[in-house]
C-alpha cells in the first residue's frame, strides 16, 4: 500500500478493487446476474478515473473561453455606454423628462451584459456539474440494482422450520453460498459509494456534494440491511 495519499482516493486503486471484487464473484457465481452488475461498477470506475484529466481540460478550455467572451461582452457594453452618452450629451433631449427611455434603455444594457456575464462565468461549474451528476445517476441506479438483487436472498428460508407458499421465492444457494452472495452485495456497495466520491475530488460544487452524499447514506443503509442478513444465517 506504499504511496497510497492520505488525503485523496486513487482512481486507480479504486479501480482495482472493483476490478477484483468483479473476479471473485465471476470465480464463485458464474451465472449470476450479479457478474454484470459488477462489471458495470468496474465500467463505471474506469469512466470515472479516466474522464479527470479530459474533463479538467475542457473546463480549463471553456474557462478561458468564458473569459474571452465576457471581456468581449464588457468591452461591448463600455463602448457602447460611452457612446450613449456622448450623444445624449450632444443631442440629447430638451426636456429632462424625455431622458427616462434613454436611462432605462442604459439600465437594461447593463443588467443583460451582467446576465450574459454570470452565465459565461458560471458555463465551466454547469458543464463540470451535468457530467458529474450524470455518472453519480448511474452509481445510484446500481446501487438499487445491487438491492434488488439480494432482496429475495432471506436467510429464514434456509431455516428447518420455514414454511413454503406456492409463491416462495427459491434463493437458489445453500448457506455458504448465500452468506458469500450477501458479502458481495455488501462490497458492491461499499464501492459504489466509494466511486461515487471519487467524483468529490473533481468539484465541490454543493449540489454534487450532496448527491455524493445522499448516495454514500443510501449505500450505507443498505449494506447495513444485508450484514443485518448475514447475521441472522443459521449455524
Amino acid at each position: 500500500m506504499g504511496g497510497m495519499s492520505t488525503t485523496r482516493l486513487d482512481p486507480a486503486r479504486v479501480h482495482q478493487t472493483v476490478e477484483r471484487l468483479a473476479e471473485r464473484i465471476h470465480a464463485r457465481f458464474p451465472e449470476r446476474g450479479l457478474n454484470r452488475v459488477a462489471a458495470e461498477l468496474a465500467q463505471i470506475s474506469a469512466d470515472v478515473g479516466s474522464s479527470g484529466p479530459g474533463l479538467r481540460r475542457r473546463l480549463l478550455a471553456t474557462s478561458w473561453f468564458a473569459r474571452i467572451v465576457g471581456a468581449i461582452v464588457m468591452i461591448a457594453t463600455a463602448v457602447l455606454l460611452v457612446v450613449t452618452i456622448r450623444d445624449a450629451i450632444q443631442h440629447g433631449p430638451d426636456q429632462s423628462f424625455e431622458w427616462v427611455p434613454l436611462i432605462e434603455s442604459l439600465i437594461n444594457d447593463l443588467v443583460f451584459a451582467g446576465i450574459a456575464l454570470f452565465f459565461l462565468m458560471a458555463l465551466p461549474e454547469r458543464i463540470q456539474r451535468r457530467e458529474l451528476l450524470a455518472t453519480l445517476h448511474r452509481l445510484r441506479s446500481l446501487a438499487h440494482i445491487v438491492d434488488m438483487h439480494q432482496l429475495t436472498k432471506d436467510p429464514e428460508r434456509l431455516r428447518p422450520d420455514f414454511v413454503r407458499t406456492t409463491k416462495s421465492a427459491e434463493p437458489g444457494l445453500d448457506r455458504d453460498e448465500l452468506e458469500h452472495y450477501l458479502d458481495y452485495c455488501s462490497e458492491l456497495l461499499s464501492l459504489i459509494g466509494k466511486v461515487a466520491a471519487l467524483c468529490a475530488e473533481e468539484s465541490e460544487d454543493a449540489v454534487v456534494l450532496d448527491t455524493i452524499t445522499g448516495i454514500e447514506t443510501m449505500t450505507t443503509d443498505m449494506a447495513g440491511k444485508i450484514w443485518q442478513k448475514i447475521s441472522l444465517l443459521p449455524d
